[in-house]
């Protein structure tokens, strides 16, 4: 008997992106999933054009922005209130393969103990090139993480799998009773290292992560990166790195704040050639990340970027 998987597409002003999510998932293989649309109040009229499209999928309103941790997590309480057995949270911006879903359930059923599995994830504007290959996160280098396998030629050297040290939350298959035993992503990061922050988590309690590399899909990401990184991605990987840092190895604050520095350095490099306030921006913003942090004590939400 095959397990009852919610599939969570979280949406924002991104309805191109979503709908063609979406219709992959319906190419799915696999007998038994449902297709849940959390819609973070958009602007775009994408609640509307998916409800015409797709009306037999259930589609949540949030109202308002809750972010990436936020709206998920609404989407998983609805999930666990249908009786779903196992959660898949997937990036709107992807394209799975027909036997993804199979491959992910079936790694998840080998060993009761697999509470999060992830899968081979390719570029989509290289599909042959990898994003995705397992996670990896070093505390004692003040929370470097790192994708393995990134920007590698599939040659078959990322074929075997085995154990994670995190799963991204660009596509992370999730058991109903790890998220009952670890909770929900933490709303307070609003956006990035909420899916860090879960994985070890989960390894703290036991769960093991592991990496599946016959699933597979499609990332949109790096494209838009093209003409730079944004504001909103700037400050928040400079803010929650902090409050990841703190909360899982306090003692490598400073090994943290030298990574910070290579970070900021890294964004003003980027911007170089778009005038003296561009390069200029990526200070601005992590100083108030670190304001923000350690002064207000602020976190979740950020008004103003």
């Amino acid at each position: 008997m095959n397990k009852m998987v919610y599939i969570i597409i979280l949406n924002w002003n991104g309805v191109s992106d979503t709908m063609q999510c979406i219709e992959s998932c319906k190419r799915l293989h696999y007998s038994d999933f449902r297709i849940l649309v959390v819609d973070n109040g958009s602007s775009d009229g994408s609640e509307e054009m998916i409800r015409k499209q797709f009306p037999d999928i259930h589609l949540i309103q949030t109202g308002t922005n809750l972010g990436f941790a936020g709206g998920n997590n609404l989407g998983i309480r609805y999930a666990q209130k249908q009786g779903a057995d196992y959660i898949w949270l997937l990036n709107n911006d992807t394209i799975v393969d027909e036997k993804c879903l199979d491959y992910l359930v079936r790694a998840a059923e080998a060993e009761p103990a697999r509470g999060m599995v992830g899968n081979k994830i390719y570029y989509h504007h290289a599909p042959e090139t990898i994003w995705f290959a397992g996670g990896k996160v070093d505390l004692e280098k003040g929370g470097l993480t790192h994708h393995t396998g990134k920007d590698c030629r599939d040659n078959g050297s990322y074929d075997t799998p085995g154990p994670a040290g995190y799963i991204t939350g660009c596509s992370v298959l999730v058991k109903k009773e790890m998220v009952e035993d670890i909770g929900l992503l933490d709303d307070n990061y609003f956006l990035y290292f909420e899916d860090v922050d879960w994985s070890l988590r989960a390894a703290q309690k036991g769960w093991k992560l592991f990496y599946e590399p016959k699933a597979r899909l499609w990332h949109r990401e790096g494209a838009h990166r093209k003409q730079g990184y944004s504001d909103t991605f700037m400050y928040y990987s400079i803010r929650n790195r902090l409050y990841f840092m703190k909360r899982f190895a306090p003692q490598w604050m400073w090994p943290c704040h030298l990574l910070q520095l290579k970070t900021l350095l890294f964004f003003m490099k980027t911007a170089l050639g778009q005038g003296f306030s561009a390069v200029l921006r990526p200070l601005k913003l992590g100083a108030l990340g670190y304001a923000d942090f350690y002064l207000f004590k602020k976190m979740g939400v950020r008004q103003g970027l």
